[in-house]
């Protein structure tokens, strides 16, 4: 791929990059990222909080329910401390696969991950969960009878109403075996300051896959079946902003940003 190719437009996963400090992002990236920073400055708050979430949910269930596999569905670049490198710092044997639908990030993705063990990035499209459980790679890495991490940070609210994303997670868990997890966060419906919301509609009018935002109830509909875990030391099982999922101090880590995403994980029994 040519550099001209690579830097020419922006990607949400270059964007994210951008917004967590890294260094993976092409001009493109960065120059539509500020675009969005002038106007929604708590992007870069959501999006530190968003990978936080999936940064302790990976830790958790790695140290406490001995996860050793995981599949990170619309994984992004795998930059900034993301799935992987968390597991490094925990547990040993891990195994990764991120996906992407997007050839540009899955082709950075791979420069990225080359010297990296049992680690790979794959395109494939969120709608096909059978390509992306049946990729050669997947088969490779994935035992199908050993309990999985599903990983879908920041990506169900690009599916529409109309592609039913409540079914589409069914038939996702409906391939893992018992005691496999599922890491979800999602954009908020019913929590987003009417500011906020008339910007982000804005920006992502004209785009292939402008965001569904969702309310708590609606996010809670994909952990049917599931056994949704509490979110922190004394709480009840449900869906809570992703500052305060796992949180120490839930006050520190109730932030403006935080607020702005929905989060939660539950357990295929």
């Amino acid at each position: 791929m040519s550099d001209a190719t690579e830097t020419a437009r922006p990607t949400a996963a270059g964007m994210y990059d951008y917004y967590l400090g890294g260094t993976a992002h092409s001009p493109a990236d960065r120059a539509a990222a500020e675009q969005i920073l002038q106007v929604l400055p708590e992007v870069s708050d959501t999006a530190w909080a968003n990978r936080g979430f999936l940064q302790r949910a990976v830790r958790k269930l790695a140290v406490d329910w001995g996860v050793r596999q995981f599949v990170d569905v619309g994984a992004g670049l795998p930059t900034q401390r993301n799935t992987h490198d968390v597991l490094a710092e925990v547990a040993s044997g891990c195994r990764v696969v991120y996906v992407d639908h997007d050839p540009v990030v899955v082709e950075r993705s791979a420069a990225l991950l080359a010297d990296v063990p049992d680690v790979v990035s794959i395109q494939g499209d969120i709608r096909d969960p059978a390509g992306i459980f049946q990729h050669p790679e997947t088969r490779r890495l994935i035992d199908p009878t050993a309990p999985l991490g599903l990983l879908m940070v920041a990506v169900l609210h690009f599916v529409p109403d109309e592609d039913d994303p409540w079914g589409l997670v069914e038939r996702y868990v409906a391939e893992l075996p018992s005691g496999s997890f599922l890491v979800l966060s999602h954009s908020c419906g019913d929590a987003v300051p009417e500011r906020i919301r008339k910007v982000a509609a804005q920006i992502y009018a004209n785009t292939p896959t402008p965001p569904t935002d969702r309310t708590k109830t609606e996010v809670e509909r994909f952990f049917r079946g599931l056994e949704l875990l509490p979110p922190y030391a004394g709480g009840k099982p449900e869906v809570v902003f992703s500052g305060l999922w796992d949180a120490e101090d839930l006050a520190a880590a109730d932030s403006d940003g935080s607020r702005l995403v929905y989060v939660g994980v539950g357990r295929k029994p």
